[in-house]
């Protein structure tokens, strides 16, 4: 018998499609509720008319729109495959001993540095201050720390730490001769993106490196389309040559382009999850739930029942964060979409509460039954 891989991320619609034969509502993976924007679609259709040539190695293009969106030097930036082929191209890159991490947060972090056998830190983020950082954390930076890892807002939590704290962060990393690296690529989901960022230390931090990605905000997990920020030219360039050197498709380099251009569609996207973020969470919290208030566009939630499997039978996926260090069984995360589609998940929910709560009403009157007998059942 074929043995099934097991994936470590959430968004396995294919897998649930092989299974079932039906394409399910995945609230497993956060991407844009809105869909890819229509310019970005037909800005990959007509790309299509090049596709019988090799896509520019130095994404000319899209790096100098990328320079005028963020406002650094176009030196100062590397396209990728999405932010995940950046991560292991940064790990082939620095070839780190010693690196923190906080946990609970992304995964990809330490499967990247699995790769050139670096050892891990964890750093556990209490659940009762939230799950946020601390200063032991800054602490937890010395001499022999190589690199540090920071999610933010924080994947799975969606929690964001203040800039105050990030600022001394990014010092003691420049102290201690650590590499810092900051994924912001959910930082375009909050009220206040511009305020969160710490693009603007580039400069003056070549120790500093920011991932980014096109694949939630414009719904392009498919195209794979990443950046990487850092004023460190000369690793940037060691970034180029470890991975291979057409890695950007020039499909996903159109779109990239286009993607830039929509800016209503990014207010429209903000907007809409800001309000059915806050309608979630009540939702969620009304059905028992201990709910994290994220900042983002999902919710790590807490529940006492399985829920996985269940909501997986109604045709709905939801990430099990499980296999993410410092959660550990019960806690669940789901993106935030349409209202109509947020409807249909808090439903599912509560009818899926309700099936565990008959079951056990029907266990506990079967347990009783046989413990306390009754006439009518044959004892005397």
């Amino acid at each position: 018998m074929k043995k099934s891989k097991t994936l470590v991320h959430g968004g396995d619609w294919a897998g649930f499609e092989e299974a079932h034969g039906y394409r399910p509502l995945d609230f497993s993976a956060n991407i844009s509720p809105l869909g890819m924007p229509e310019k970005v679609q037909r800005a990959i259709v007509e790309s299509l008319a090049d596709a019988d040539r090799y896509p520019d190695p130095l994404c000319r293009e899209l790096t100098g729109e990328l320079a005028a969106f963020e406002a650094v030097a176009r030196e100062h930036i590397l396209c990728g495959n999405g932010a995940a082929d950046l991560l292991f191209r940064l790990a082939l890159s620095l070839r780190p001993e010693k690196a923190l991490v906080p946990a609970p947060s992304f995964l990809e972090y330490e499967a990247a540095l699995d790769t050139v056998r670096c050892g891990v830190r964890r750093y556990l983020l209490a659940e009762e201050s939230g799950f946020k950082l601390d200063d032991g954390f800054i602490e937890a930076i010395t001499e022999e720390t190589d690199v540090v890892f920071l999610c933010q807002p924080n994947n799975p939590t969606g929690v964001t730490d203040g800039r105050a704290l990030l600022e001394k962060v990014l010092a003691r990393c420049r102290q201690k001769g650590a590499i810092l690296v900051i994924d912001e690529c959910f930082n375009d989901f909050l009220d206040q993106p511009k305020a969160h960022t710490m693009k603007g230390f580039l400069c003056e931090n070549p120790h500093l490196v920011i991932l980014k990605s096109f694949t939630k905000l414009y719904a392009m997990a498919g195209v794979r389309l990443g950046y990487c920020l850092c004023s460190d030219e000369g690793l940037l360039e060691k970034m180029r040559r470890a991975g291979q050197p057409w890695g950007v498709s020039d499909m996903a380099q159109k779109a990239g382009v286009a993607a830039l251009q929509e800016r209503e569609y990014v207010q429209s996207v903000r907007a809409l999850v800001r309000r059915e973020r806050r309608w979630l969470m009540k939702r969620l919290a009304g059905l028992g739930f201990s709910v994290l208030p994220g900042e983002a566009n999902y919710l790590l939630f807490r529940s006492f029942l399985a829920l996985e499997c269940a909501m997986r039978e109604k045709g709905i996926l939801i990430r099990n964060c499980a296999n993410y260090h410092g959660l550990g069984e019960g806690w669940y995360r789901v993106a935030v979409r349409t209202h109509a589609e947020n409807l249909r998940l808090a439903g599912t929910l509560e009818a899926v509460l309700e099936a565990f709560s008959e079951e056990a009403h029907e266990k506990a009157a079967h347990e009783a039954n046989g413990k306390f007998p009754h006439s009518g059942h044959g004892w005397f």
